[in-house]
């Protein structure tokens, strides 16, 4: 019944406008791929705003956890999120307030919620629940947030921090109950509530229990999550053991590669961008440490910069040689993700 709400919410923020530009967008990305040139049409469908790089856990595939980003740490500035609201409103039609770090270590996060909210945009957003108590909670209901991701990724302890370095279990679900008890006292359907299970050699055999937390404590939906692994050629600790859960297969040799063969297009080029604390704009959620930094947002207007011709050749790379952007290589366009 959750799922079926999330979906009516979704189909409620589509307007003529956005369905126009969605349309527009899969035009020219069908017409990019036969003629193998960058053809586009209208603006991003979708957004991954980047509230900050901060977050309180060690995860070991992740840069921001490990402390190992060249760039520089800090939180998103209220009034560029305005400026892109202002900018991007009308068509764009769902926003996930998430990149690298923990969101709700921004300390006005909230407030970036109820700006895109004015525009009528679905928010999402992914956390660790290390930060949520009941005071919090209420707030999260009463913003509007349409999606709460919450990160539970094993149902002990030891499974959990095993990639949840630092973290502690209790927190997590002590939380998920509290986003649950605060939708209820305020009678609402959002945000809709996710566990997010990220499956791993350690946690595999614990897949059937989350389901069994989730309904529970009454937590809307699961989805499990193939992770990626950075070096994983040679094996890693945290490839699953049954690869229907992993984005990596085994080859005769003992080494590894990508399960799902990846080609020369990518949709995200086309529909969606990534923005970062400081407002660059980056071609997608890959590109961790904002190598390809394609524009600013507070020094450029954002129109140009996505029909730039610096865009344009990131595109252009993409249709006639994808392997060749080190970004790409590991990429999970084309593979299942969710699992």
């Amino acid at each position: 019944m959750g799922t079926f709400k999330d979906n009516v919410n979704i189909i409620q923020h589509l307007t003529l406008r956005r369905v126009w530009n969605l349309m527009l967008l899969q035009i020219s990305y069908t017409l990019s791929r036969i003629t193998k040139k960058s053809i586009l049409f209208g603006l991003p469908f979708t957004v991954s705003i980047e509230p900050t790089t901060a977050c309180n856990l060690a995860c070991p595939e992740c840069p921001s956890g490990l402390k190992q980003f060249s760039r520089p740490t800090g939180k998103i500035d209220l009034k560029v999120n305005q400026d892109l609201m202002k900018t991007l409103g009308k068509q764009l039609f769902y926003i996930n307030y998430y990149f690298q770090g923990e969101p709700f270590l921004h300390p006005q996060f909230l407030e970036l919620i109820r700006e895109a909210k004015k525009h009528k945009i679905y928010t999402a957003t992914s956390t660790n629940a290390h930060f949520l108590n009941p005071q919090k909670a209420d707030e999260i209901v009463n913003s509007g947030l349409d999606r709460l991701i919450i990160s539970i990724d094993g149902l002990t302890q030891k499974t959990y921090e095993s990639y949840r370095v630092n973290g502690k279990l209790s927190q997590v679900i002590a939380g998920a109950k509290l986003m649950v008890e605060a939708k209820k006292r305020a009678k609402s359907s959002t945000p809709h509530l996710i566990f997010q299970f990220l499956v791993v050699k350690p946690n595999e055999h614990e897949i059937p229990e989350v389901f069994e937390l989730a309904n529970e404590l009454g937590i809307d939906e699961v989805r499990l999550k193939s992770a990626q692994i950075y070096n994983f050629e040679k094996g890693n600790r945290l490839i699953p053991e049954n690869e229907k859960y992993s984005r990596y297969k085994r080859k005769a040799d003992g080494t590894y590669q990508l399960k799902y063969p990846t080609g020369n297009h990518c949709w995200r080029m086309w529909s969606s961008c990534v923005i970062t604390w400081d407002a660059n704009i980056v071609p997608c959620c890959f590109d961790k440490d904002a190598s390809y930094v394609l524009g600013s947002a507070v020094k450029e207007d954002f129109t140009r910069i996505w029909k730039s011709p610096k865009y344009q050749a990131f595109r252009l790379a993409i249709l006639t040689g994808r392997n060749q952007i080190d970004i790409c290589r590991n990429c999970s366009e084309g593979s299942k993700v969710w699992v």
